[in-house]
């Protein structure tokens, strides 16, 4: 069969490169006949990407890594600090004749065959620029939701226009893609006029590619995917999603051995009795929150897996795990829960939630998180944290009734605001005792989840439509 060839290029960051490589192996899966490369960028806040690639190559043998050269500068902590997107996608786009040349030379010169598409990251449109220069298609891959995409193209909207950015006196804002009006306050993203400008061009060069890949199914989303569905000025929307890696990484020696214990533990407890919480790779507390937390299990009453992370350090950006918990929390408290809880620093997420004794989710909403909940039908208890999370728990817990709310609230004085125990004991008895609604529609989302990935489902459908486009692609 004639080969066509693919290029991803992900943001920076790991977990960006890892969801790449989801939808690599699904194209994959669905058609052979692609060549796909995948350029690796370094994120120079979290050290070589080297070993990742490393790791990855070595599983995804049909897939070619690239590492793109690291000679482009860390942005200033100023800069990070005032406006991290901003100075993220500044820092992406000095990559754009990097890319360009590795493209050229080691893709191009390897191999002969035609490139149908070089797939951007959501943070990467710079390089939208770089496939045109080629003279080849481009395509988007939007790693978060439906809902948060058509609000970047709102933003687009609204800059085009000449409209005021959003401002903390306005009324509740309109915006197409979600059923209820949106408080400032759940805006964070775009508290800045910088932060606001950054992610309205985004959305902006987000109609100048071939395509969008969204992971996400059109019914768990269908008032945001109707809103996009609407618009006449954007290119084809693909809604592939779920895309979820259910085999999780491959252990070895001490992280194996965590993994079995914490799995075992989860065989010991009745069916759908635990609270899981985990809050994602940059989900950390301090010890004052982390002792409030504790607190607030406690007095629940309810059994109990917590993935917990320390906040970093001054002048550090990676949280870290810790296993002197006595020493932080609240006296007494292991011996106290023993028997009804297990603390942990890193978790197989996946693994976890699919086990038949997790109940409930307290998750920092990421979006592949909220995915993994939804297709597990586990049922979430929402306590976001930082980029589109607020966005993301908002939907869930207002538009689409999948969730308790422990918190959306978020202050500029105070953006991880400290969140008291009897709330926190407040929503996890809330779901545990009385979430039965949230759980039969936990369920009918998990059912219809698994509907849209198998043949003729209508993820299944979409994903057929983008190998179509792309196999019918001409430079």
């Amino acid at each position: 069969m004639k080969k066509t060839q693919l290029v991803f290029v992900p943001a920076p960051g790991f977990g960006h490169l890892v969801s790449a490589v989801q939808l690599a192996k699904m194209v994959l899966e669905r058609n052979d006949s692609f060549l796909i490369t995948m350029l690796a960028i370094n994120n120079p806040f979290y050290g070589s990407i080297s070993k990742n690639t490393e790791s990855l190559a070595s599983i995804h043998t049909e897939i070619r890594f690239i590492e793109i050269p690291e000679t482009i500068p860390a942005p200033p902590p100023e800069a990070l600090a005032v406006s991290p997107a901003s100075a993220y996608t500044s820092y992406i786009n000095d990559h754009k004749t990097l890319v360009k040349d590795t493209i050229v030379n080691q893709v191009m010169a390897h191999n002969p065959a035609p490139i149908a598409s070089v797939v951007v990251d959501m943070f990467c449109t710079a390089f939208i620029d770089v496939a045109k220069e080629l003279g080849v298609p481009s395509h988007v891959f939007y790693t978060s939701d439906a809902a948060f995409l058509a609000t970047m193209l709102y933003l687009s909207d609204r800059e085009d226009k000449g409209e005021p950015k959003f401002s903390p006196t306005d009324p509740d804002y309109i915006i197409p893609s979600y059923s209820n009006p949106v408080p400032y306050r759940l805006l964070p993203l775009l508290h800045t006029d910088v932060e606001y400008e950054a992610f309205a061009n985004h959305g902006r060069k987000f109609k100048d590619s071939n395509g969008i890949i969204v992971n996400t199914f059109s019914e768990a989303e269908s008032h945001a995917v109707s809103a996009l569905l609407a618009r006449d000025d954007i290119p084809p929307i693909f809604n592939v999603g779920p895309l979820i890696d259910h085999k999780g990484k491959s252990l070895s020696g001490s992280d194996a051995v965590k993994r079995d214990e914490i799995l075992k533990w989860l065989d010991d407890q009745p069916e759908k009795s635990v609270v899981f919480l985990c809050f994602g790779s940059g989900g950390s507390f301090d010890e004052a929150q982390l002792k409030e937390i504790a607190i607030g299990l406690e007095r629940s009453g309810h059994r109990f897996l917590w993935s917990i992370r320390l906040k970093p350090s001054k002048g550090k950006l990676q949280a870290s795990f810790f296993d002197n918990y006595g020493e932080i929390l609240p006296q007494g408290f292991l011996e106290r829960t023993k028997n009804i809880g297990m603390l942990c620093g890193w978790a197989p997420q996946v693994e976890i939630l699919a086990h038949k004794a997790v109940g409930a989710f307290v998750s920092h909403c990421g979006w592949n998180s909220t995915l993994e909940a939804l297709w597990y039908a586990v049922p979430i208890i929402t306590w976001p944290l930082y980029a589109e999370q607020h966005m993301n728990a908002f939907q869930l817990v207002k538009d689409l009734g999948l969730a308790v709310e422990l918190t959306l609230d978020f202050r500029r004085d105070c953006p991880t605001d400290f969140v008291k125990a009897e709330v926190i004991t407040k929503a996890v008895k809330t779901m545990m005792e009385q979430g039965g609604e949230l759980r039969n529609k936990a369920k009918e989302t998990s059912e219809m989840a698994k509907k849209a990935v198998v043949e003729g489902g209508s993820s299944y459908v979409a994903f057929g439509k983008l190998i179509d486009q792309w196999l019918g692609s001409k430079p």
